[in-house]
């Protein structure tokens, strides 16, 4: 195979590459087979150069777009063709024809910011919608928590235009009886005329039609998605006289890119909701109360209906980006119903009433809270969405799969149904969490199991089997959104009939004669037990890791957390921090998800006695800039920093510790004596030879060592004015950051504080650690962490917290301790975390408690504009600044919502790094920053992003400390 022929005769990328076939090699799902070679196709020719070369090679395509499958839709041993990175343009655009004309690799939630001023939508929009591509979802027909009301996808494809596997571009549309005539007539050497004739011959015999009705779902399932939907094209015109034109786009809703390559879409746009939305929280003591109550509530017209179990919901008090997101849960529910209705605020409040007095007297539920405000509507669908991800960071060598998880039956009978899987699940001693779209019929179960258990591999298939049987009982749909893909093909012939099986089987080969798209995919499906991600796998039992990783596997089960579902592969008009290299890059590899595939693939596959040694790892992991977004953002938690930190430690022992590396690691101690000669010093570390000699960038600035050490002025310092009746002392941490750089910022930070009446000590304390962290001497790090330790716990308390300026160096004491130390020093960290605070969020804590008040500041206006670290936004939040920042009554603060800044500590000063850092800053920090106007205060908590921010804009940012302290009444 000449692959370099075909490198030739694209204009897109194409790796061949182990390092870009292992990152391609699983997606969503379970299932792992490594491609031959990955291609970024930047155009149609491009698809077209490939149908041909997979041809004569006997090759394979599988198209993908971001990866999110669960069924294994696009693992293959083929050549993997991702779409998201270059084919992912509107192309026409009728906001009055209420259409769109996209690329398949177009993300939903970009192309619904994009008509949100036409006040238009795409209705179907899954829990992926932020970083899913619509290709995908046409593939795999997807829904979402609406499609009670939008539907699927299905439901608003208007026409398709794909190249078929002779090459040739066909686009399929509605069509009348007399269209679909003529298409049928047409020249029979064509490809796209064979296709028609098959579908009328097939779709026109009666006992074909006899076959379908009998065996397929029950056409009441809104979601349905065994097999090609020639169920859905037997209801139209040309074979029922009903009106309906055929379209065969419907066809390719749900065809997984088996049958065409899809090369653009046009899709039916809805209005946006003009009406307002509420939502009940329904809680319950048992599922079969909350399935009878999914009835009741059916018949009051809600827009949905999710549920969620007490399962999923104890995963999230352990979650730090959902634990914030639990305000409606009382108590310990069994399940949760999330009932929203739609219309005006009276509508609203009247059936929630109707319904609760109605459950009320059926028995059912105890607690009925109802939610109308934006915020609380988002926080309550993000825990919903998280579901799946919540689940994969449950501690043990069981993990919840996905086998049953996409079972659809009608709601009425879902009581009967649920009874006799529970059934199934006692025979088989597991236990099993329930979420999902219970409106539609359709709800997730998600069995604990261990695929590296060949004794619960089997038991995996059995449920399987027993499942199907059940769902055919019932006239359900084995899938209901996510597809049959190589999870569930095997059991297609049992539960739709060998008769349509075939007839399957005849259609795919019309439409791809020799096997070009997608092979194994619904049709001749390998076992559902064959080619899991988990076979072969080889658990190092001799790595010794710094970070604690409790489960037996460690750290690789820490890593296989990762379950692929690419919520770090969202854009930056989506929200949040991570993964910022993947934002800026679009790049696969620049991924978490990316970075913990070659993790887990190398590391667990490796013949050597140190699995971390491997060049691959070290490439990926080059472009971590240990954001720690990952650690909150990601739903497994997966923390992409510290496994960096791990990795380097372990790479360091086998390779050396680079030169620049040990001088930014030790650079704390490097400033002490530069602190000696500080005037030279600076001279010498502004130079440009200097900035070569070390590999830093010649545009970066250096920051200077300041005129004084803040340990060295605190030592002179005694505090004067009035005499303020001191409330409580606090303990400052004199981080190596603000002591040698910004020691204005620390003076700023002991003189706010004592104004506002502490008294203010320095402790006796090592740096933080944070230098060694970041650059991979971890094991130096747990030493200064345990002396640190051992310093500070009979200081810290309840009365004498410990307070920190830098976020980077004093959330160490809540995040990398406690998983750095052991026993009781790992207790005393716990501890001393508890206990320790960023300086804005004690200010405003005491400002809650009434120990600070308004009064003690100006009233001056002032505008603030806010960009939170990020780190910060991980361990702790930004919301105690921008409440601090507003306790001056007529200071208002807005937050930029600009994720990473893009220096990352030393990252952004490193030459081969610094325009990627840039471009981080370019995507949302520095135009906000520059537009800004000049009498606006320009806020950053962290150094790093102090420092960005006046390389990319020139604009001096403030730390809170400061502008509080600016802020106070003079004297």
């Amino acid at each position: 195979m000449d692959l370099e022929k075909l490198r030739n005769e694209i204009k897109g990328d194409l790796f061949t590459d182990e390092y870009h076939r292992l990152i391609y090699a699983t997606d969503g799902s379970a299932y792992r087979e490594v491609p031959v070679a990955v291609v970024r196709p930047a155009c149609n020719e491009d698809i077209k150069a490939l149908i041909k070369f997979a041809s004569e090679n006997k090759s394979s395509i599988i198209p993908r777009g971001a990866g999110t499958s669960l069924a294994g839709q696009v693992v293959g041993k083929g050549i993997v063709a991702d779409v998201s990175k270059y084919m992912n343009s509107i192309l026409e655009f009728s906001p009055e024809g209420r259409w769109i004309r996209v690329e398949p690799g177009v993300v939903p939630g970009e192309l619904n910011l994009f008509l949100a001023p036409y006040e238009l939508m795409f209705g179907p929009e899954t829990s992926t919608a932020n970083r899913c591509c619509v290709g995908g979802m046409l593939g795999n027909n997807s829904c979402g928590l609406h499609s009670l009301i939008y539907g699927s996808v299905r439901d608003h494809i208007l026409e398709v235009d794909v190249i078929l596997s002779d090459g040739t571009e066909v686009t399929f549309k509605e069509l009348t009886i007399a269209g679909f005539k003529k298409k049928c007539n047409g020249d029979s050497s064509l490809l796209e005329t064979r296709i028609y004739r098959f579908l009328n011959d097939s779709l026109s015999d009666k006992s074909n039609q006899e076959e379908i009705r009998n065996n397929f779902p029950e056409s009441g399932i809104m979601r349905r998605n065994n097999g090609y939907a020639i169920d859905s094209l037997l209801e139209t015109d040309p074979f029922t006289g009903n009106g309906i034109e055929l379209n065969v786009s419907k066809l390719l809703a749900g065809s997984e890119g088996t049958l065409a390559f899809t090369t653009s879409m046009k899709l039916n746009l809805i209005p946006l909701p003009t009406s307002r939305s509420g939502v009940m929280c329904a809680h319950f003591d048992s599922m079969q109360d909350a399935l009878k109550a999914n009835i009741i509530a059916l018949k009051y017209s809600p827009a949905a209906i999710e549920l969620i179990d007490d399962f999923i919901l104890n995963c999230t008090k352990d979650n730090l980006e959902q634990s914030r997101n639990r305000f409606f849960i009382k108590g310990d529910p069994r399940v949760i119903l999330l009932i929203e209705f739609l219309g005006d605020e009276a509508t609203i409040d009247e059936k929630a009433i109707r319904i609760e007095a109605e459950l009320g007297k059926s028995g059912l539920g105890y607690h009925f809270p109802l939610y109308k405000s934006e915020n609380d509507l988002k926080r309550i669908w993000d825990l919903r969405k998280a579901g799946l991800g919540v689940l994969l960071n449950i501690p043990g060598e069981r993990r919840s799969v996905q086998v049953i998880e996409d079972t659809a039956v009608l709601p009425e009978r879902y009581p009967d149904y649920h009874k006799e899987f529970e059934e199934i699940l006692k025979k088989h001693g597991l236990s099993c969490s329930y979420y999902g779209h219970i409106a539609t019929g359709e709800l997730h179960f998600s069995p604990l199991l261990d695929l590296r258990d060949p004794s619960d591999i089997q038991l995996y298939h059995s449920i399987a089997i027993e499942v199907a049987a059940l769902v055919r009982k019932y006239r359900g749909s084995l899938s209901g959104e996510h597809g049959d893909g190589r999870l569930r093909g095997e059991f297609i012939p049992f539960m739709l009939g060998e008769k349509n099986y075939r007839l399957l089987r005849e259609l795919k080969k019309v439409w791809d004669p020799e096997g070009i798209f997608n092979p194994g995919k619904i049709t001749d499906t390998p076992s559902i037990v064959d080619n899991l991600r988990y076979e072969n796998v080889k658990v190092p039992s001799s790595v010794s890791t710094t970070f604690h990783y409790p489960e037996k596997s460690g750290i690789i089960h820490a890593i296989e957390k990762c379950s692929g579902s690419g919520d770090c592969r969202k854009g930056v008009n989506m929200g949040g921090t991570m993964c910022p290299t993947f934002m800026v890059s679009g790049d696969e590899d620049k991924s978490t998800r990316g970075r913990a595939n070659i993790l887990r693939e190398f590391m667990t596959h490796s013949e050597k006695k140190n699995p971390f040694d491997h060049e691959e790892i070290y490439k990926v992991m080059d472009l971590c800039i240990s954001c720690k977004a990952c650690k909150s953002e990601c739903p497994s938690n997966v923390d992409m920093a510290s496994f960096k930190a791990e990795f380097l430690q372990h790479y360091y022992e086998a390779h050396g510790i680079p030169f620049r590396s040990w001088l930014i690691a030790w650079l704390p101690e490097l400033n002490k004596i530069g602190f000696l000669i500080r005037p030279v010093a600076n001279f010498i570390t502004g130079t440009g030879l200097f900035k070569k000699i070390i590999g830093f960038s010649s545009e970066r600035k250096i920051p200077s060592l300041s005129v004084v050490t803040l340990k060295g002025w605190m030592k002179k310092h005694s505090r004067k004015g009035p005499e303020i009746e001191q409330k409580r002392k606090v303990c400052l941490f004199a981080d190596e950051f603000t002591n040698f750089n910004d020691s204005n910022i620390g003076i700023s930070a002991i003189l706010l504080l004592e104004k506002l009446g502490y008294c203010v000590t320095i402790p006796r304390h090592r740096w933080s650690g944070r230098t060694f962290i970041s650059k991979g001497l971890l094991k130096r790090a747990q030493r200064t962490a345990e002396r640190n330790v051992e310093l500070l716990r009979n200081l810290i308390n309840d009365d004498s917290p410990l307070i920190g300026i830098e976020p980077s160096a004093i959330l160490s004491f809540r995040d990398e301790y406690p998983a750095m130390l052991k026993g009781v020093l790992r207790e005393d960290a716990i501890r001393i975390g508890c206990n320790t605070f960023m300086l804005d969020e004690f200010i405003f804590r005491e400002f809650e408690l009434g120990n600070i008040s308004r009064e003690q500041f100006t009233s001056e206006t002032r505008k603030i504009l806010l960009h939170g670290h990020c780190q910060q936004k991980s361990i702790s939040s930004t919301a105690a600044t921008v409440k601090s920042l507003s306790i001056p009554e007529s200071y208002t603060v807005e937050e930029i919502r600009s994720g990473c800044c893009g220096m990352a500590g030393a990252f952004g000063f490193e030459n081969e790094h610094y325009e990627m850092s840039m471009k981080i800053g370019e995507m949302v920090l520095f135009p906000e920053v520059r537009a800004a106007t000049e009498d606006t205060i320009i806020c950053a908590p962290g150094t790093s992003c102090r420092n960005q921010i006046f390389d990319g804009t020139g604009r001096k940012a403030l730390h809170p400390a400061e502008v509080l302290y600016n802020a106070l009444k003079k004297d």
